[in-house]
């Protein structure tokens, strides 16, 4: 059978109030801006950006991730204001954890050797993030986009007790399975 490349990529996705505060922002961006990109996935931390992976062999990469994600420990996180890139993507800070490095630092080396994935420039410099909007955002624009998200307000801990597997579906972003971290 041929193969049937399809585009995953690997994230912290938080469940129940953080998702629905994060989604409610994006909404919001939206209904204001017209800025929607950002809410064709759920709300997520990047911890392995895209890649391509024959559909196939899905249930392959679920049990060697599934084998990694048993071998780390949950954590908590704090999600506190927001910052941006450039005038390209505004996101909720991660304040920085050196167990959310760790994790990031070890999914890339265990991808590249187990997976055969490639090692992305963005493995060796992760700035955690959750973005807000991006792709749609008019340069022009930006300061105003920021200006209003600067005056909302986030802060929030967030359990990190799951790795996420997501899959390009018709031009969105959907989860797959959320694999247990240790034995939660």
């Amino acid at each position: 059978m041929a193969k049937k490349l399809e585009k995953y990529f690997i994230a912290l996705v938080p469940e129940g109030e953080i998702q629905e505060k994060a989604t409610a922002i994006k909404l919001d961006l939206k209904e204001k801006f017209n800025l929607k990109y950002a809410l064709k996935s759920p709300a997520h931390i990047t911890v392995k950006m895209p890649f391509l992976w024959n559909e196939r062999k899905e249930e392959e990469l679920i049990q060697k991730l599934g084998r990694f994600a048993k071998e780390r420990e949950p954590f908590d996180l704090r999600l506190s204001g927001f910052w941006h890139f450039g005038n390209r993507v505004i996101f909720i800070d991660v304040v920085s954890h050196p167990q959310l490095n760790q994790l990031q630092d070890e999914l890339s080396k265990y991808t590249k050797l187990n997976l055969k994935l490639v090692q992305e420039l963005s493995d060796r410099n992760f700035r955690p993030h959750m973005t807000l909007a991006f792709k749609d955002l008019k340069p022009k624009d930006f300061e105003v986009y920021w200006e209003y998200v600067k005056g909302l307000s986030f802060r929030e801990r967030y359990e990190v007790s799951h790795l996420a597997i997501l899959k390009k579906v018709e031009g969105n972003w959907q989860l797959v399975i959320q694999l247990p971290l240790g034995s939660s």
